[in-house]
């Protein structure tokens, strides 16, 4: 622990009077039960503010912002927005007491600003800052922690055609994608350092089919003032088409197939470090009826590791059941979730499961565990004490589907070697949570994890159980 927490406290002080004075300046709109307005979507180049076009839809000075003519006609125009979060995190016993501890807890800000720039029917740049901060960890910052300041994206849709919704678009640069249930590609919200991507993207529709040619490299992100760079040792691309409703499957599900390539120089796993070419194909379907919600993905996986083969899958079933008439919309819900993981650490060939680029926080906020070589069941239940707040309580227990192999982080770096222990069982995460949506702009969530560690983890090291906590402010506009 630090001798000295004076200037710390000082700091934290003066960081925490900063947002306050923001928190003063950026307004709290109140809106009415038949007032439509765009949401504020994850990737925000998929948000359309062109009705703000008409001045009686704008209900404060920084709705002006998202519809600026450049023309009389209004053809050229533009639309700025961003983003602000506040995020708190303290983590008892990191990597089960092997982590440095962090005396404090952790306080993490990034700021996010966008300009999207229309210009007629045929071309669109998008560009958007970004800065992210982090005080109070243990060490140097990590990658996902701090980017001082740099383009998180900066990007150009044209439009090949005729300009109408159904004419090709190709999108060039830096981007951030995502798709389906994050399960293979994301923009990475948990941490406080989003992910991006520089390439190409053919978007098509045709009807209700969505489908978009891939051809990218990510983005490695650095701590540094625009010093992010492409990682020329990875390489993604492939086709992604999706159907919000396709009539001809039970119940108008929805439904996404996918195929993605995917090659890296030196990918390291617990059998050991080589060059991977993969090649992954999937279907995901999802829908809701009656009460019911459900989300079924299945993945296969082949291609080289080294002088081996590749063999490898992921199966993930999401269910629930929501009561719409009772008192506080309570939902019950059970995730059945698997990935493959090698069988044999003395051959060359590798059934190790690879997400590729998942979301951050992938089974919890608590961001320990990935989706390599696991067995996962989480049941719960949630329900809304107002309508404006939801309550979710939930239990994950863990296995390792193979004890030849070890357990990952999300962002699949190998946390413990399966060599050291025969036993299965990982652990047990009791999650509870809370998030407020304050109005369309704000939102305030408040977050508890505790992992109680399982055999495998006893047997292969520390074992103290982990304690997380996390409280997050984020606005937008």
């Amino acid at each position: 622990m630090r001798a000295d927490i004076g200037p710390y406290i000082k700091e934290l002080r003066a960081a925490l009077l900063l947002r306050l004075i923001f928190l003063l300046l950026l307004p709290l709109p109140i809106l009415a039960a038949n007032d439509v307005r765009p949401t504020f979507e994850k990737t925000r180049y998929d948000e359309d503010w062109s009705l703000m076009r008409d001045p009686a839809q704008r209900i404060d000075f920084l709705d002006r912002s998202k519809f600026i003519a450049l023309n009389t006609e209004g053809t050229n125009w533009l639309s700025l927005g961003g983003e602000a979060r506040w995020h708190y995190d303290y983590i008892d016993n990191p990597g089960w007491g092997d982590d440095p501890q962090d005396p404090h807890g952790v306080l993490l800000e990034r700021y996010l600003l966008h300009a999207d720039l229309h210009l007629g029917r045929r071309l669109r740049v998008f560009g958007q800052l970004y800065s992210a901060r982090e005080n109070g960890r243990t060490g140097a910052p990590a990658p996902i922690d701090e980017n001082r300041l740099d383009m998180q994206q900066a990007f150009a849709d044209v439009v090949l055609g005729d300009g109408d919704n159904a004419a090709p678009m190709l999108r060039i640069g830096r981007q951030e994608m995502a798709y389906g249930s994050s399960r293979l590609i994301d923009v990475r919200e948990g941490p406080n350092v989003r992910r991006s991507f520089e390439g190409a993207r053919l978007l098509t529709q045709a009807g209700a089919w969505r489908t978009d040619v891939i051809a990218v490299r990510p983005v490695l992100a650095q701590v540094g003032n625009f010093d992010d760079k492409r990682d020329p040792d990875q390489a993604l691309w492939g086709i992604y088409a999706s159907n919000p409703a396709l009539t001809q499957l039970p119940w108008g599900s929805g439904l996404d197939l996918y195929y993605l390539g995917y090659r890296h120089r030196s990918a390291s796993f617990d059998q050991g470090t080589a060059a991977e070419q993969r090649h992954t194909i999937g279907a995901r379907l999802w829908g809701d009826r009656g009460g019911w919600d459900w989300n079924w993905e299945f993945i296969g996986q082949g291609g080289r590791f080294g002088q081996g083969h590749i063999a490898a899958w992921s199966l993930s079933a999401e269910t629930g059941h929501t009561w719409p008439e009772a008192k506080g919309l309570p939902r019950v819900g059970l995730s059945v979730n698997a990935a493959s993981g090698d069988k044999d650490p003395n051959d060359d060939d590798l059934q190790s499961f690879n997400a590729l680029f998942p979301r951050g926080n992938y089974f919890s906020e608590l961001a320990l565990l990935g989706p390599r070589n696991f067995v996962n069941l989480r049941p719960s239940i949630s329900f809304q004490p107002a309508r404006s707040v939801t309550m979710t309580a939930d239990v994950d227990f863990f296995w390792r589907l193979e004890t030849q192999d070890g357990i990952y982080s999300p962002s699949g770096g190998l946390l413990r070697s399966g060599q050291g222990s025969g036993a299965r069982f990982v652990g047990t995460e009791l999650s509870l949570s809370t998030a407020w949506n304050i109005n369309s702009r704000w939102t305030l969530t408040a977050i508890y994890s505790r992992f109680i560690s399982g055999r495998f983890i006893r047997e292969t090291g520390s074992s103290s159980d982990i304690e997380y906590v996390e409280l997050t402010l984020q606005a937008k506009f």
